[in-house]
């Protein structure tokens, strides 16, 4: 498929995809949809209703590290291959990831970039995800039939993963760029948090740039023009090192796939983001314009 390495794919092509019957083996789809629990979206059941012809359900909560205190962190290469092996995806199978947020895109580029870091290069995302496929009139069905297993062998570039104690060192050395992804008020400390165990704010150098900035009034992927500068008036320099936080490593990879679509593919996900953050840093590394956290 010439398509293969292309980021970013349109409704009107994957459309074309699925009339064609291209899907198999070699070509699978993922409804990759993942909600904060204070949404009170069930993404499955919402699967079962209604989903792109023809695709499977990733699920980015049993996908996950299941012995972490914190939420769907990053899985094991073995347990990445032994997930999506059974959804019928092996190392030669060109995967494309939609959500069906109201945004046009949401938790699509976390998958985007987890199918990258285990060392799988042939996915892209459906461009205004489930939303512009719906206003386009492109078919969807509540219809589902288990793919055959395909054997997976995930190979994982930990170098793109940042821990807590990196981010703690960055404060101190102040070598790379850290962008925050989260909304305006959270960053600043001004709006709350969904986590009830969770102040808003930020960590000291962090840059904001919120996702949905990526997005255009349709909920499609902005231009590489307008890409350009949205990094460029942020002060991000995307020939510099960069990293990007959240709040649980879900809509960071916006970053990551806003700067891959200019040429920067190596922007690395703090994986922990701001729910690890402000429970394990020290008031002074929790700048907020609220109250605060308290010693």
């Amino acid at each position: 498929m010439a398509a293969q390495t292309r980021t970013l794919v349109s409704g009107q092509w994957l459309a074309d995809a699925v009339r064609n019957s291209l899907i198999g083996p070699k070509f699978r789809i993922l409804d990759t949809s993942w909600y904060l629990p204070k949404l009170k979206r069930d993404p499955r059941a919402e699967f079962a209703q209604m989903h792109i012809p023809g695709s499977s359900f990733f699920d980015i909560d049993e996908c996950c590290d299941k012995c972490s205190a914190l939420d769907h962190m990053l899985p094991t290469s073995n347990q990445f291959s032994e997930y999506v092996g059974a959804l019928g995806i092996g190392n030669d199978t060109h995967v494309v990831v939609y959500d069906t947020s109201g945004l046009g895109s949401f938790s699509a580029p976390r998958v985007w970039w987890m199918f990258r870091l285990f060392g799988h290069s042939l996915v892209s995302v459906l461009d205004g995800g489930m939303r512009n496929w719906l206003s386009d009139g492109y078919p969807v069905t509540s219809e589902y039939s288990k793919p055959e297993r395909r054997e997976f062998n995930a190979a994982m570039n930990q170098s793109w993963v940042k821990s807590y104690e990196d981010v703690l060192e960055n404060i101190r050395t102040k070598q790379v760029q850290v962008v925050d992804a989260r909304s305006a008020g959270r960053f600043r400390g001004t709006e709350p948090e969904p986590r009830d165990d969770t102040l808003p704010g930020h960590f000291p150098g962090a840059i904001n740039i919120p996702f949905t900035s990526f997005l255009d009034a349709s909920g499609k992927e902005l231009g590489t023009e307008d890409l350009s500068k949205l990094f460029r008036e942020a002060g991000v320099d995307l020939k510099k090192p960069l990293w990007t936080s959240c709040g649980s490593g879900v809509t960071a990879c916006h970053v990551a796939l806003g700067a891959h679509l200019l040429g920067h593919p190596g922007v690395c996900v703090y994986d922990g983001s701001w729910s690890e953050w402000f429970k394990r840093a020290c008031p002074e590394h929790i700048i907020s314009e609220g109250e605060g956290k308290k010693v």
